[in-house]
């Protein structure tokens, strides 16, 4: 039979024995503002398990029982139940009802709004626990003066609050949520160097200033503020226990009396830096999570810039394939059929006699005109497929002189060209694409745009070592419909070309006409003397 393993904190006699060992030595602290003891009822019943319940207050009741015993019964046992089993049932009942409302009460104090929430809930226990206490002492005792009772009420609330401050969040530490490796050496590193000597300088002060004991508990504050920032609730609460247990202990020595002043101060002091503490743990969390974020996001941006120019590369390879095969069929069009044409035309020169002798010379013209216009049809075919003038005039020349301008001219629109730069910079598949772009640019506006003028701008520079071609078209006809007719691919095969390209293409609104700019980028290439430009 194989056994279950030890769990402290699941077995209820343990806790309850231990509960009561803890309560025993707490209550020889306990002062008229300064009650541990309350803390650590409170912290017990919000953290551990509703089933041990049972053990823990049994415990203490065990336990507050012996000492009342020790000291004599001095107002009997009936005097014992009223007044000391009252308050751990009312206490147990508003934690009850805290636990159903929030499950998760107490869990941790990483959240300034949750460590708010715990401390306004046991706020309003312990006001409840002192309301039923000064209701059990005005039964007891029917001739208690009321500014006693008043009395009772606020040394009550106060230490009540004051221990479960110091108390619980110690408690969360080491039941919910205790330091890493790091943390609690650091927290020991600055407990060594500066809360020992923080204690020291206390001490001294208060030996030279007796008669002015809240400078000293002002200045005990200094320390309190440096662990809250540098280690979050963690750091404040142990220093607020420390420091706290440090005053008291200094005034039982001085021989000063406990001021409610100077533990209300405590108490406000308290609560500050432990929201303090609980908004720099958040603070902290927070920039963590924007540095993870940050870091995702980064490693997104390169994971989509690696796509995106993987996919200029493949759309460049496309690019280069289309242009290769157009190559290839403008090539094999003017070997086979650009030849096809001239021996066709050469039979028929020179049976051209034959045709006079037999009076059918205009079928030999008839033949000779179908044959000059296969020709130009090829030419345009051949110019469409592959712009030999980029061959063979370079980039400059075939867009200030070539079939652009000779297209626009007999269409009746004015050509004007701005050329600037040195077309060398630009490797092989940006100077075609330029030429594309105005050779479909200038087809729109024969085409469709009705245009009377036709404008074309080319800057050609560099700029950290890349070359920068920036292309401007512009016509003034009627601009584009507001909705593309189906079917039309000249805009989208202009921008699928430039964006293979990783370029720019943007198509800007103006009064009268189509305003197109285009910024292409390449790697500059070593100038070639010999090129066309």
């Amino acid at each position: 039979m194989r056994l279950k393993p030890f769990r402290p904190l699941h077995s209820g006699p343990l806790l309850g024995v231990l509960y009561m060992l803890l309560w025993v030595l707490l209550w020889r602290t306990s002062q008229p503002y300064w009650m541990l003891p309350y803390g650590v009822r409170f912290g017990a019943l919000l953290l551990l398990p509703m089933r041990s319940w049972g053990w823990l207050i049994g415990g203490e009741l065990i336990a507050s029982a012996v000492m009342t015993i020790h000291e004599g019964l001095p107002m009997g046992w009936s005097g014992y139940f009223l007044g000391e089993v009252p308050e751990p049932l009312v206490t147990a009942a508003g934690l009850w009802l805290l636990r159903r409302l929030n499950p998760h009460a107490g869990a941790n104090l990483h959240n300034p709004q949750e460590t708010a929430r715990l401390l306004l809930a046991a706020m309003l226990v312990v006001l409840t626990t002192t309301a039923a206490d000064v209701g059990v002492l005005t039964v007891i005792h029917t001739t208690a003066a009321e500014d006693a009772l008043i009395h009772m009420l606020g040394n009550e609330l106060l230490g009540g609050y004051l221990g479960v401050l110091l108390i619980v969040p110690v408690m969360v530490l080491l039941l919910r949520s205790p330091p890493d490796r790091h943390a609690l050496g650091g927290l020991a590193l600055d407990g060594l160097q500066v809360m020992l000597p923080a204690m020291a300088i206390l001490l001294l002060l208060s030996e030279q200033a007796t008669s002015q004991p809240q400078l000293a508990r002002a200045l005990s504050l200094a320390p309190v503020l440096f662990f809250a920032f540098r280690h979050g609730w963690r750091g404040a609460s142990l220093a607020m226990i420390v420091s706290s247990l440090g005053m008291t202990v200094m005034d039982q020595r001085l021989g000063h009396d406990p001021s409610a002043a100077g533990y209300l101060f405590l108490a406000v002091a308290g609560t500050g830096t432990l929201m303090l503490g609980s908004a720099t743990d958040a603070l902290r969390r927070s920039k963590l999570r924007v540095a993870e974020q940050n870091t995702h996001l980064a490693a997104v941006n390169r994971r989509l810039d690696q796509l995106a120019r993987q996919l200029r590369a493949a759309a460049r390879g496309n690019l280069q394939a289309d242009e290769n095969q157009r190559r290839h069929l403008a090539a094999e069009l003017h070997d086979e059929l650009g030849q096809n044409i001239t021996a066709i035309q050469t039979h028929v020169k020179l049976a051209q006699a034959r045709l006079h002798q037999a009076g059918l010379e205009d079928i030999g013209t008839s033949i000779n005109s179908i044959l000059a216009h296969m020709r130009r049809a090829l030419h345009r075919l051949l110019d469409d497929l592959r712009p030999a003038v980029l061959d063979e005039f370079g980039l400059l020349r075939a867009l200030d002189e070539g079939p652009i301008r000779d297209l626009l001219n007999t269409a009746g629109i004015s050509y004007h060209t701005e050329l600037r730069g040195d077309p060398r910079l630009l490797d092989d598949d940006t100077r075609t694409t330029i030429y594309r772009l105005a050779q479909e640019s200038a087809t729109n506006a024969v085409k469709h745009a009705r245009a009377s003028e036709f404008r074309l701008r080319l800057r050609i520079g560099e700029r950290n070592g890349t070359a920068l071609a920036l292309l401007d078209l512009r016509d003034n006809g009627i601009g584009l419909p507001e909705r593309l007719p189906r079917g039309g691919r000249g805009l989208q095969g202009m921008r699928d070309r430039v964006t293979s390209l990783g370029g720019l293409f943007r198509l800007r609104p103006v009064l009268r006409g189509v305003h197109l700019r285009v910024l292409l980028r390449s790697n500059i290439e070593s100038p070639v003397t010999n090129r066309n430009v």
